[in-house]
């Protein structure tokens, strides 16, 4: 078996998410993107089939699986429906895996079960109007102890399922002078009264996944539901992102894919000059260097789930698993960039046409170098760690 090669298991795994993204999810991406319709029986739906929760225990609902097998659920599903994909990746990654991986026993046991059986859906409340790349050190939401309640006063910005989540991970300053060492992390339900979603963010790609601002006034939440130690919330949240990052990856691989096998499928059925446009030397050039691009984007994706299967909670956000995350997004989105560039010129005016499929892979690019820590971040994590002494 080549280097990262998939086992059978995990290669069938792959061939089920695969097969379940083109026959259940990829009729609802014209829809979502047209719309920005929210497909919520359908991704629910997924709970049912074993697809929510992945990495959380029999025990809790989940599948009992590892943060590799759920980074190929998401490059299957992301193949056919990228948006949906994200909106999956939201919920069963940045919430529900870093509530598993940094809550305590009673927490897992009365929040977890229900992300798994899509009774709820999950959000990671991060960003803020005024902290993004400097999400900690500009952070501004805060929670101030009342009693056996902490209140919630602030706003969350670009929240990803922000629209229809029914529980969120929350960060949000418990000791302003502290810095990013007095931030807490918090369960939000968020039925709770004091929460509003103040606008709902029409995107140009990712169609469908809805992404919100949120306003928090005088919420309350129990301090039952706060995870791990008051201004400790900075541990949860590094080990997070750095995951969040590995698992960006499988998303451009994906789209890489799929965009692959729409240009050799018009290569070979659009004519010009008599003759298919796969004929064409530079067709053929096009193509040899999109598979280039993929073939290494999936190898690179893979190195690093496995890499990070096993990290522990809280010592992300430096180290070899901090720049390993890092480099995983930062190579695989800048190849995809170059892969739909690629696809879109093979499709000549097809690809310029806004509802064409190839159209939409190429509209969902940008987000991809901005999430997560945009390509500048990325690469001064990468830099950062190179010439530590």
């Amino acid at each position: 078996m080549p280097p990262y090669g998939l086992s059978e298991e995990r290669s069938q795994l792959l061939d089920a998410a695969d097969r379940l993204g083109r026959e259940r999810l990829a009729p609802l991406a014209r829809r979502m993107d047209d719309e920005e319709w929210w497909p919520d029986a359908e991704f629910r739906a997924l709970g049912k089939e074993g697809y929510l929760g992945v990495t959380a225990p029999p025990e809790l609902g989940g599948a009992g699986l590892d943060l590799f097998a759920s980074g190929l659920v998401l490059q299957g599903f992301s193949r056919w429906n990228h948006a949906l994909g994200l909106s999956w990746v939201a919920h069963d990654n940045l919430c529900l895996n870093n509530i598993l991986r940094n809550a305590s026993q009673e927490q897992r046991a009365r929040v977890i079960p229900p992300l798994c059986d899509g009774s709820a859906i999950g959000c990671l409340a991060l960003t803020e109007p005024g902290a993004g790349s400097d999400a900690l050190g500009s952070m501004a939401t805060t929670a101030v102890r009342d009693g056996d309640a902490y209140v919630l006063n602030g706003r969350k910005l670009y929240i990803t399922n922000g629209t229809v989540a029914d529980t969120a991970l929350l960060y949000a300053k418990t000791d302003a002078a502290s810095g990013s060492k007095g931030i807490s992390a918090f369960v939000v339900d968020m039925a709770s009264a004091g929460i509003t979603v103040t606008q709902k963010l029409e995107k140009m790609g990712f169609r469908g996944s809805q992404t919100a601002e949120l306003a928090f006034e005088n919420c309350r939440v129990p301090v039952a539901n706060r995870i791990g130690a008051e201004n400790e919330g900075v541990r949860c949240l590094m080990s997070g992102l750095d995951l969040e990052r590995a698992m960006i990856s499988p998303i451009c691989v994906g789209i890489a894919e799929r965009a692959l096998e729409l240009s050799i499928e018009f290569a070979l059925s659009r004519k010009q000059f008599g003759q298919p446009i796969a004929n064409f030397q530079m067709i053929q050039s096009r193509l040899a260097d999109m598979h280039v691009l993929v073939e290494t984007m999936r190898v690179y994706c893979y190195h690093c789930l496995e890499a990070l299967n096993e990290l522990p909670s809280g010592s992300g956000g430096r180290g070899y698993a901090h720049k390993l995350s890092a480099t995983s997004v930062l190579y695989t989105a800048d190849s995809l960039n170059k892969v739909l560039d690629h696809a879109v010129q093979i499709h000549g005016g097809n690809g310029y046409v806004w509802e064409t499929e190839i159209n939409r892979l190429y509209r969902s690019i940008k987000l991809l170098e901005i999430g997560a820590g945009t390509t500048e971040v990325r690469k001064l994590i990468i830099a950062e760690e190179l010439l530590k002494a």
